[in-house]
């Protein structure tokens, strides 16, 4: 098994639990804070933002983002059976999670922690954040899905094969069956 191939199987692996963070996040907890009162719900989620930064959390969170960086210049550079599934879905978890977090998500966070969450201005804040949160988190879970499809692709379409071995007895016997 080489470099590029245990890369793929870690992206995949990183993406996926990235992913599933993402929509137990959208389908379960968010829900749940939106059905309590504003100052609560927020005063929960601003606990939650400080807890999620932890060493596990961003080793997978940026760790995976690293490997998917690396992928991506190997796509480039290596003419390799899977390739463009490997770029695909390191381009899905780069641009649908990473420039998604800091563009919407982590902002809103921020923004949503500055303020007293039972103030009239922290309930106002507190439903302005659930009304772009949720639905940035909800695109990162589909791009995490999209992108362990493509992770998985790669993979398949044999991404990390040594692509200019000959071929073995096996393989050419299903190429040119005997009968």
């Amino acid at each position: 098994m080489n470099l590029t191939k245990i890369l793929t199987l870690a992206a995949l692996g990183g993406v996926g639990l990235m992913g599933g963070l993402f929509f137990a996040f959208g389908t379960t907890v968010m829900s749940s804070l939106e059905r309590m009162p504003p100052g609560q719900g927020a005063t929960a989620m601003n606990l939650i933002n400080v807890r999620i930064q932890n060493p596990l959390f961003l080793l997978i969170f940026l760790g995976t983002a690293l490997i998917c960086l690396a992928l991506a210049v190997l796509a480039f550079v290596r003419d390799s059976p899977g390739r463009w599934w490997l770029l695909a879905g390191a381009a899905l978890y780069l641009v649908g999670v990473m420039v998604l977090s800091i563009a919407v998500n982590i902002p809103l966070n921020d923004k949503l922690a500055a303020l007293d969450p039972n103030s009239a201005a922290g309930a106002a804040e507190w439903l302005n954040y659930l009304a772009k949160w949720n639905p940035a988190n909800n695109v990162r879970a589909v791009a995490c899905l999209l992108g362990v499809i493509a992770f998985g692709l790669a993979l398949n379409a044999g991404v990390g094969s040594q692509s200019n071995s000959a071929p073995t007895e096996h393989q050419t016997s299903l190429q040119h069956p005997r009968y």
